[in-house]
Order: structure tokens, then C-alpha cells, then sequence
């Protein structure tokens, strides 16, 4: 078991093999605790309506995202702050509109293939 840490050690195991292949698989922490925000991201409706109305159709600014999701426009507002500021959107100027976008792919690829690509 050359991938348990050493304040496991002493800890009995049943397969030893397939602890650490779970080691492995699980990787750096600092990944898991990333991927764990984003999943917090995606965990709320709203948010997850929003990222999804994007990935469906691109950009778009936030008037037409609450008509589209049923939020009110402040909601839509504070909602797009969080995702701008985890780095998932992204806002471009039009004149007076900005219109928003998805820019993470692993989120996009998370959309598109649990979400988008479940069939219920």
C-alpha cells in the first residue's frame, strides 16, 4: 500500500490494492476542494438555470436571463456576481448592455453531460 499516507498506516485494511487505486483516484486535494466549489456553484437551481440557459444558447444579459429562468433581474444580478468571481462567467460589454457567458469548459462539459445528457 505505497500510497497510504503515513498517519494511516496503522489502519487495518481488507484490499489494500484497491485503497490505494481510491487513493489515486480521489488525487491532490486542493482538486477535490476546487471541484467541491463548483458542485456548490451548481447546486442551486437558480444558478444551475443560469449556467445552463448559457451553455444552451450563449451569451445573453441579464434581463433576458430572468424572463428565461423566471428569476427577477436582481437575483439574476447577484447570482452572475458569484459565478464572474469563481471564474465560470464571463461579461462582455455591448454599449449599455453586458451580456454574459459561460467560460469554463469543465463546467460546460459537466453541463452537457450530467445534466443536459440525463434522461429522465
Amino acid at each position: 500500500m505505497h500510497l497510504l499516507p503515513a498517519d494511516r498506516a496503522g489502519h487495518r485494511t481488507i484490499d489494500g490494492h484497491r485503497v490505494c487505486e481510491a487513493i489515486a483516484g480521489i488525487g491532490d486535494t486542493g482538486r477535490v476542494r476546487a471541484w467541491a466549489e463548483v458542485f456548490g456553484l451548481l447546486a442551486d437551481p437558480g444558478r444551475l438555470a443560469l449556467l445552463l440557459a448559457l451553455h444552451t444558447t450563449g451569451p445573453l444579459a441579464v434581463t433576458d436571463l430572468a424572463l428565461a429562468t423566471g428569476m427577477r433581474d436582481p437575483a439574476v444580478s447577484q447570482a452572475l456576481r458569484l459565478l464572474r468571481a469563481a471564474g465560470v462567467v464571463e461579461g462582455e460589454r455591448d454599449g449599455r448592455v453586458v451580456r454574459y457567458r459561460l467560460t469554463d469548459t469543465a463546467v460546460a462539459e459537466v453541463l452537457e453531460h450530467g445534466v443536459l445528457g440525463r434522461a429522465d
